[in-house]
């Protein structure tokens, strides 16, 4: 009777340990233990949205946002999460592809570093261990990442680089913007690419903000790229 009970509270413990009683099982491979409401599909709050799952309407938006139909990779990170709402992630994104490639004004090297810039200002490691990568391969100079990374000094950096990392300081953490740098800003890309280039960063801050509401891990094949403060 004894070895019975032994065995049944063995058996009690193993399926607790192996987390039946939860929806995460285990980590991925090479990461950190997950937080009990992060799922291991999607490294966040919410499990990734499947498409067999959504109406018609849907499956447009969603082969829209991956990329195009037929495709075997599920959309992650801001992607994934803005599939909840089909509504919204049509035009967010109609807004990121129109910014970084269809009518983009700016070109590569200037949208990646506003990127960065968005991406320091709110914290936000899953973009910017994203995009510093993508920034090197587009030509910003380390020099000019590492201001933006540590918070430095932009003296050294070109004129364009320098009012794009100025802009975004002043307006993501002054909510304003001085006169002489928004001369400065028309000036060296136009009225129409001044606007997009604030709208470029808003993008990326509100990606930000759904990364974070979402508490998003980073897939463990990407290292962790942005220091603390």
């Amino acid at each position: 009777m004894r070895i019975r009970i032994w065995i049944a509270l063995l058996i009690a413990l193993v399926a607790v340990g192996s987390g039946q009683s939860g929806k995460r099982t285990s980590a991925p491979s090479g990461s950190a233990t997950l937080p009990a409401d992060i799922y291991p599909d999607s490294l966040n709050r919410l499990p990734v949205v499947k498409r067999e799952q959504m109406d018609e309407k849907g499956k447009q938006v969603y082969d829209h946002v991956a990329g195009g139909a037929g495709k075997i990779a599920s959309p992650t990170g801001p992607a994934s999460i803005e599939l909840y709402s089909p509504g919204a992630a049509e035009p967010l994104r109609t807004l990121n592809e129109y910014l970084r490639r269809q009518g983009n004004l700016l070109g590569n090297p200037i949208t990646e570093l506003a990127i960065l810039v968005a991406a320091r200002e709110g914290d936000s490691q899953y973009v910017w261990s994203a995009h510093e990568p993508a920034a090197l391969k587009a030509g910003v100079a380390q020099p000019v990442i590492d201001a933006v990374k540590y918070n430095r000094d932009v003296a050294g950096a070109g004129e364009k680089e320098t009012v794009v990392i100025r802009m975004g300081r002043q307006l993501l953490r002054e909510h304003k913007l001085d006169s002489p740098t928004f001369a400065k800003a028309v000036e060296l890309f136009g009225t129409q690419g001044t606007v997009e280039l604030v709208t470029l960063m808003g993008d990326y801050t509100l990606n930000g903000l759904l990364l974070d509401a979402l508490d998003q891990h980073l897939p463990p094949d990407r290292k962790p790229l942005l220091p603390s403060r």
